[in-house]
């Protein structure tokens, strides 16, 4: 540093002049002057406008002047006389403006700063601006509100000249109080921390208006005395209360400051890495070098001393050598020379091509990098960025994210160690601890985005994409180059990037800004089909899906746990479905054009799913499915995500290369997922209870949540997923088919639509001498067989007698109880108007009672062995005790000893009786009518079979 004056030395025990007091703010007031000047040329001439104008605009409230709002927001800023420099620019913007004396006027702004880069090494055209707006402690609340209205009006009107201006207003009393408005956006940084930021703003800040900061006129030694010294020099009048504004001291940085300080570093470091490593090492330095000075004590003492010089006070390089001192060994050398990469790229200023209206950024970068022994090879590659491959910007970042992970573990690790409480708010510190894992954190399936803000773009002009049988292995990969124009060349080129499948390589690629519209793409399949066209498609799909680039979740997103915003589901990329027919030139035509069970083989179109999700934490991810039931696969892991969070949701979109079948399918699959979605998850609720049934590949498939959980049971024929309809349910489960399923069993639609709860429903339709019954109970189960049938009254009156026998035991086993099934209720099912229903019938004229022999069952559970039945015919008793295996045929020979001239029909069951223990593991407190049913039909169908075989 260079000595312009000579040093001041205040003693407030022995004196204080006022004439050396003067002295002392003239001579910051000249280093600040100089950063004006510095931070004014380096912008354009339009945008210079901004900062010339910026205290006019608070100084007055002009209806002429940017960011005005109306009459009564507050205005006057203590102390200040716009210059001629500063009138002539607001003609420029307002023909009319005048400048007119507000006389005596109190002003209702203390003071108005520019903090940060501006007019440092450290600013580039990237920069923005933050500007301190501090009111009187009196301001009332409304006139708060209009400033931070006017505030960010003004904001908008310079962002339309290209300057990115955040106003933060707030009063001094308040500051010092700890009493901050802000909390963690974009530019806040909350609770996170105070007295680093105060120790930025002193070293840092410009004055633009208004009082001077009192921590001017108090030497550094005198820190801790700061109060003690500032009444002082106000009580005995040294300085005018009102010239001067009281931030408040900054002795020490307290430990709990750092943990909060560190992870907001972090979250900053996302998006702009170079300026967040910098103000992170600081910060760890400070913490593990506590008792040596801060910078901004540094900076004090440096212009007490005399020294005024912009270049030797900047505080980007007054940062930098307090680092490279602190990293002197050789264990840091990685980390010092991360740093330096920091720091240069931080400033945005290529050396190889510097403009001469940047000279003198450009002589003091220069002075650095001769410094650290740079060769021009090394700043070319820096400021080359924009030419950055995907490889090096993966290197790089691996060694951004160490860093700052390591400087947020080690900040943890100390706030931990001294047990101090964090000074940020337990929301803040969640809230930024998502971004970090959302940006960081690796995890299956997740799409690593790998530069971030590292390299100015990454597209490429040619891309090739090949299987890795074209280089004779056996194997389904796919490889990544670039440039490669000749396929044999693929043996002696880098690979960029390698996958298991083509769809994870496209999003990849695509997410990271190297796959664009205008790149040329090369597709070399080997044993796939992929071609150029279809990744064209798979681009558009990507494009309308996600815009790129993708952008950091907001701050209400992360308050809120994740969950999927959308699914873009990528059907048979690089397959083709029917590839056994296009092998011999044929195609299928049917005239069910179901793509789940296509033509008369009812055939699966969906070979494999790519499941691309986008969260609302805004972190992407793939998940493939390639084996096994991939819809089926894919539906479960879309349900399970949807039930974690069912009041919104997520979007559904379907691509299929457009070859075959491939629009046709996409349209199948994305009704599938809607439909199915839909009576789960109706009214924003869910997931409700049913059991949804779809038809494919010649199978079936039920759905039903236990719990949130989704599950799925594979049945392979009509016969078995009609015995799993039967089966006995916890809860009302209604049944709801899929709208292709079972097309040739549309009555038993209707019998399912049908459905209600709490209720014993009889379904029969007549189809000539045959009949079709459907009892479906009181949980939704559903239980039918077939019969012969002469009239309707025959047909109903065995069913009825048994079920009503049932109900009325109930009725009398639970009198008191609430919940107890209602009735027996009787529907046929009809096809009218081309379409299949149940309508109700009455029983009044199929109730009436049969004569005939009654013939009822008690089953008997002894231990684990199975369930066997006593069975009653009349007064007369089998017992299986008595006969055992002949029970069956022994009644059968009962009942055929009763009939005269060798009587032929079928015996039916009028009641029968289970144990509540019928499953060993456990107690039935009520059993199913479904399950009355079942053993019915196997004491039925066993009776008759011995009565049949008998003849």
């Amino acid at each position: 540093m260079t000595a312009h004056a000579a040093p001041i030395s205040l003693d407030f025990e022995e004196g204080i002049d006022r004439k050396t007091l003067r002295c002392l703010r003239d001579r910051f007031l000249l280093v600040n002057q100089q950063r004006w000047s510095r931070a004014h040329s380096a912008l354009p001439y339009r945008q210079q406008m901004v900062l010339e104008i910026l205290p006019l605009v608070f100084h007055l409230n002009h209806p002429a002047l940017p960011g005005y709002l109306d009459r009564d927001c507050p205005y006057g800023l203590s102390n200040y006389q716009p210059s001629p420099t500063t009138i002539n620019a607001a003609r420029r913007l307002a023909r009319t403006f005048t400048l007119k004396d507000e006389g005596k006027r109190k002003p209702d702004l203390d003071a108005i700063f520019l903090m940060g880069s501006p007019g440092t090494l450290g600013h580039s055209v990237a920069s923005d601006f933050d500007v301190w707006l501090c009111h009187r402690n009196d301001l009332s609340e409304r006139g708060i509100r209009c400033l931070e209205r006017k505030a960010e009006k003004l904001s908008s009107w310079a962002e339309s000249l290209g300057v990115e201006l955040h106003v933060f207003v707030f009063c001094a009393s308040d500051w010092r109080a700890g009493r901050q408005r802000a909390e963690v956006t974009g530019e806040n940084c909350g609770s996170a921390q105070h007295f680093l930021l105060l120790d930025e703003f002193y070293r840092t800040s410009i004055h633009l208006a208004g009082a001077w900061p009192m921590w001017w006129l108090i030497p550094a030694e005198q820190e801790a005395n700061y109060n003690e010294c500032m009444r002082k020099l106000v009580d005995c009048r040294f300085v005018r209360s009102e010239d001067y504004i009281d931030f408040g001291p900054v002795p020490a940085i307290p430990e709990a400051e750092f943990l909060g300080a560190g992870v907001w570093q972090l979250y900053k470091g996302i998006d702009a890495p170079w300026k967040s490593i910098l103000k992170l090492l600081l910060i760890e330095c400070y913490a593990s070098t506590r008792g040596e000075a801060l910078l901004s004590s540094e900076f004090k003492r440096a212009v007490f001393r005399g020294e005024t010089d912009a270049d030797g006070l900047d505080p980007y390089l007054m940062l930098y050598d307090r680092l490279e001192e602190w990293l002197a060994g050789p264990d840091s050398a990685a980390r010092l020379d991360l740093i330096r990469r920091s720091l240069y790229l931080k400033a945005g200023l290529p050396l190889t091509r510097s403009e001469s209206g940047q000279q003198w950024r450009a002589r003091l970068l220069r002075q650095l990098v001769e410094r650290w022994g740079w060769s021009e090879n090394m700043l070319t590659e820096l400021d080359e960025r924009q030419r950055w491959r995907a490889e090096d910007v993966t290197i790089l970042r691996r060694i951004v994210v160490n860093e700052l992970t390591h400087g947020y573990r080690l900040l943890s690790k100390m706030a931990r160690d001294h047990g101090e409480r964090a000074a940020i708010s337990a929301n803040d510190i969640n809230l930024l601890g998502r971004k970090l894992y959302a940006a960081f954190q690796r995890k299956a399936g997740k799409v690593e985005l790998i530069n971030p803000g590292l390299a100015p773009s990454l597209a490429e002009e040619n891309l090739a994409f090949h299987h890795q049988s074209e280089q004779g292995v056996d194997a389904d990969g796919w490889l990544l180059y670039r440039d490669l124009e000749d396929p044999a060349d693929a043996f002696w080129q880098p690979v960029i990037r390698r996958s298991g499948n083509l769809a994870e390589l496209m999003v990849w690629c695509y997410c990271n800004g190297l796959l664009t519209r205008s790149t040329r793409l090369n597709v070399r399949s080997g044993t796939s089909i992929a071609s150029v066209s279809e990744l064209r498609e798979m681009l558009d799909a990507l494009r309308a899906f996600l815009p790129f680039p993708i952008a950091s979740a907001d701050r209400a997103a992360l308050s809120r746990g994740v969950r999927p915003l959308r699914n873009l589901l990528l059907v048979n990329v690089g397959v083709d479905p029917q590839a056994h027919l296009t092998e011999k030139g044929l195609h299928k035509l049917s005239s069910r054009h179901d793509s789940l069970g296509f033509s008369g083989g009812r055939e699966n179109l969906v070979i494999s799913i790519d499941q691309i999700t986008f969260n609302s934490w805004h972190e992407v991810s793939l998940q493939h499915y390639a084996a096994g039931d991939t819809l089926i696969q894919c539906l479960k892991n879309v349900l399970a995500s949807v039930a974690a969070s069912p009041a919104e949701l997520p979007d559904i979109q379907v691509h299929c290369h457009n070859r075959g079948h491939g629009s046709a399918i996409a349209r199948r699959v994305k009704e599938l997922f809607a439909d199915v979605l839909r009576p789960f998850f109706a009214g924003g609720a869910g997931p409700h209870p049913l059991r949804y049934v779809i038809e494919m590949d010649r199978r079936y498939f039920l759905l039903q949540f236990n719990g949130i959980e989704p599950g799925f049971v594979a049945l392979e024929s009509f016969e078995a997923l009609m015995q799993h309809l039967a089966l006995p349910q916890d809860r009302y489960l209604p049944v709801v088919f899929d709208r292709y399923a079972l097309q040739e069993e549309m009555a038993l639609r209707a019998v399912c639509l049908a459905s209600e709860p709490d209720n014993i429903q009889v379904f029969y339709l007549i189809q000539g001498e045959r009949a079709r019954l459907w009892v479906v109970d009181e949980l939704g189960s559903v239980f039918g067989w077939e019969q012969a049938v002469t009239s309707r009254r025959h047909l109903l009156a065995p069913v009825l007698r048994f079920l009503d026998n049932l109900v009325e035991r109930r009725l009398l086993r639970n009198a008191d109880a609430s919940g107890v099934v209602a009735g027996v209720q009787c529907y046929e099912v009809v096809r009218r108007d081309g379409a299949w229903r149940a309508e109700y019938r009455p029983e009044s004229d199929s109730g009436m009672p049969l004569a005939g022999l009654e013939v009822h069952a008690v089953g008997i559970q002894e231990g684990d062995s199975r369930l066997r039945f006593d069975i009653f015919c009349g007064d007369q008793e089998f017992s299986v005790q008595e006969y055992g295996d002949q029970l069956i045929p022994a009644v059968a020979h009962y009942i055929r000893s009763l009939r005269q001239n060798d009587e032929h029909y079928p015996v039916y069951l009028t009641d029968v009786h289970l144990p509540h223990d019928l499953a060993p593991q456990g107690y039935q407190q009520d059993i199913q009518t479904s399950q009355y049913l079942y053993y019915r039909s196997v004491l039925e169908n066993s009776l008759n079979a011995q009565l049949a075989g008998a003849r």
